[in-house]
């Protein structure tokens, strides 16, 4: 099975261990009670016996919140600022964090406050009089409104973000983060470790990560969130608690699960980080995306599907697979690991339930998805030199009474079929010999006259033969094997990453033998040239 145990053993050498957690769970939390119109009109006329529902009936519920917080924050000697436009938010809160964890205590240590878009209902009067007087439309609405942003150091989750809204019927929004959660775990069990920003650069127990990581529970969130909510959320008394559900229902979204390959030394990181990129693009096409996220390919897909290579801040690079509404993407940290990120704003696109319940079930599918990620990966990676094989692939083959003539890795003509193949071969059930025809004129311009239709029908015929390529059943549709894949991927990069630049370095100018001054640098220099003469006569004697 080619899975995360092929990735690991390509760089056994190198890796130091392999983890995998929740990088970040965005949970909303809703109050089952107040949620829809007919509820809060219930709760205002029935419950706490008020007639008419007005704007300052509802403005008069935030305004009691909201001196409550101030007074909160007051007595507590806890910082209550607005958050500043373009300014993030976890920089600025950082040094309180850090005295916080230096005095080893555990509560709220910053509240921001920011306007922003929530939830609201919107109170109108009728158009025509009713037999009630009293009676009003109530309607859901976004609107900007005052949102609190409470940062809480947990003692059993670690630092958390609680963001509640102002208003009725009063969303909140709670952010937290599987490292922190396995931190706290490593620190309660006594075990040491080396911890920098959201990543495990060390530990003395690699075995028992894994073990932190799924002990993240949803009972363990809700216990925590419930007592958050409690402490921070907005105050309703026994009578209205005990009059109305106001229990609070917790969905995901969005969710990052994340797999991380902690190297031992530096140097190999980028290199391998560089060539994964260059495989994704020539690789990582609709049709192998939709395999490794586990879903069938139709047209009427909807959302995104593609791969890109994004450069953010500090000029460092990521990897994206798009797909709907979610993306899998790749990116060296540190210079220390590398990360594959499994990234979704709607569980409905992977068949999964949004309630906090049903975590286990998105660890499970989001766990097989980045093992089919790294799978694919190893595959692509574990691509060497095999001369034996390019020997076999030269030499004419006899299939009964047929005989195929042999593959030469010079041949001009198999290199570009075989980087069409690979590079745009993504339709579902494979390629007709007219579309690949088209494809190879319009990708090296060339003319019907200088590569004609009979001429490809003798290259995938030979092809085929080698056992590279396969019909999709008893139409005459072609698509690489796995041999072929892997054929494919040495020849292009035999030619693209090795005989190019050598071909290229030809037409140079040499160092002369006779010329040699006396410099540590001249000398290196000639050395390498010669080295490099070697590799080109090699080549040339094979």
């Amino acid at each position: 099975m080619r899975d995360l145990e092929l990735f690991i053993q390509l760089f056994e050498d190198l890796l130091a261990f392999v983890y995998h957690c929740f990088d970040r769970i965005v949970i909303h939390g809703y109050l089952s009670g107040l949620s829809r119109p007919e509820q809060v009109v219930y709760f205002f006329r029935e419950v706490l016996g008020i007639p008419m529902l007005s704007k300052e009936v509802l403005s008069q519920r935030t305004h009691d919140y909201q001196g409550w917080v101030e007074a909160y924050a007051r007595n507590h000697h806890i910082p209550i600022e607005w958050a500043e436009k373009g300014l993030r938010k976890e920089d600025q809160v950082l040094p309180a964090l850090r005295r916080m964890e230096k005095q080893d205590t555990y509560g709220v240590y910053f509240i921001f406050k920011s306007m922003e878009l929530g939830r609201t209902f919107r109170i109108s009067v009728p158009k025509y009089p009713t037999q009630d007087p009293n009676y009003r439309i109530l309607a859901q609405q976004r609107s900007r409104l005052t949102h609190y942003y409470f940062y809480i150091q947990d003692e059993t989750l670690g630092p958390i973000v609680m963001r509640v809204a102002s208003f009725f019927p009063f969303h909140a929004s709670y952010g937290l983060n599987g490292h922190s959660f396995m931190e706290r775990e490593r620190s309660k069990a006594g075990i040491g470790f080396h911890k920098n920003d959201n990543a495990f650069l060390a530990v003395e127990d690699v075995t028992a990560l894994p073990a932190a990581a799924d002990r993240l529970s949803p009972q363990i969130i809700r216990k925590q969130l419930d007592y958050w909510t409690l402490i921070l959320g907005p105050k309703f008394s026994n009578k209205e608690r005990g009059q109305i559900n106001l229990s609070r229902f917790y969905a995901i979204a969005p969710i990052e699960y994340c797999r991380n390959f902690i190297f031992k030394r530096h140097f190999p990181i980028h290199k391998i980080f560089e060539r994964s990129c260059e495989i994704g693009l020539w690789r990582l096409t609709a049709n192998r995306i939709s395999e490794i996220f586990g879903v069938r390919l139709h047209k009427r897909l909807r959302g995104k599907l593609a791969h890109v290579i994004d450069q953010i801040e500090h000029g460092h690079h990521v990897s994206r697979a798009y797909w709907k509404n979610a993306f899998l993407k790749q990116y060296e940290k540190f210079s220390r690991f590398l990360r594959n990120e499994l990234c979704s704003n709607n569980l409905r696109d992977f068949g999964l339930k949004k309630g906090l319940d049903h975590l286990d079930a998105v660890r499970k599918r989001f766990q097989t998805i980045t093992d089919r990620f790294a799978g694919f990966q190893a595959q692509c990676l574990n691509v060497h030199v095999d001369f034996p094989l390019l020997q076999r692939l030269a030499l004419p083959i006899s299939i009964g009474s047929v005989r195929y003539p042999g593959i030469k890795l010079h041949d001009a003509r198999t290199i570009r079929l075989l980087e069409v193949l690979l590079h745009g071969g993504n339709t579902v059930g494979g390629w007709t010999t007219k579309q690949i025809h088209e494809s190879l004129l319009a990708a090296f311009q060339l003319s019907a006259n200088a590569y004609a239709l009979n001429q490809l029908r003798y290259d995938l015929r030979k092809l085929k033969g080698h056992g590279l390529l396969e019909r999709d059943g008893p139409r005459y549709a072609y698509r690489l094997t796995a041999k072929g894949v892997q054929v494919a991927l040495l020849f292009l990069f035999f030619h693209k990453r090795l005989c190019g630049p050598l071909a290229n370095s030809r037409f140079h100018h040499q160092p002369h033998p006779a010329h040699r001054p006396d410099s540590k640098l001249e000398v290196a220099y000639h050395k390498a040239d010669k080295a490099i003469q070697q590799i080109v006569d090699l080549l040339a004697a094979a």
